[in-house]
């Protein structure tokens, strides 16, 4: 009887000085990041703006918004290539903000510059689509 009793002081003691020990791993910590809700918000913003071929892919009701361009430049020869996918990319960031959610792109060129090795421009009608049979809020 003594040694069940001597167990679980034991076990209860070890519970205790265990505790704070725990307690001080669940401290109050901070994280900084040089992201911020605004940049994170323009980055995912080519996520909502959906890419077709052509108006007869519309199931809705839509309205031309404007033209956007987009570019992906490569700035050193040891650096990557210009990709046609980041200039499309920067073209439906720009396509939402002109409040649109629709881009067919017209065409994707390559370009000499001064500044760049090497670049691509694309460019793109931009609309804004309704829901499916019902007219668009202006």
């Amino acid at each position: 009887m003594q040694n069940k009793i001597t167990k679980k002081i034991s076990t209860t003691l070890s519970f205790f000085i265990a505790l704070p020990l725990l307690a001080s791993c669940s401290g109050n910590y901070t994280f900084e990041s040089n992201v911020k809700a605004d940049s994170a918000k323009e980055y995912f913003s080519a996520s909502k703006v959906k890419v077709f071929k052509d108006e007869t892919e519309f199931m809705s009701s839509f309205q031309y918004v404007g033209l956007v361009e987009g570019d992906d430049c490569q700035k050193e020869p040891h650096l990557a290539p210009p990709d046609d996918v980041n200039a499309r990319t920067q073209a439906r960031q720009a396509a939402f903000k002109q409040q649109a959610n629709a881009v067919i792109f017209t065409s994707c060129v390559d370009i000499e510059t001064k500044h760049c090795v090497a670049q691509v421009v694309c460019y793109g009608k931009a609309y804004r689509l309704g829901a499916p049979h019902e007219p668009i809020e202006q």
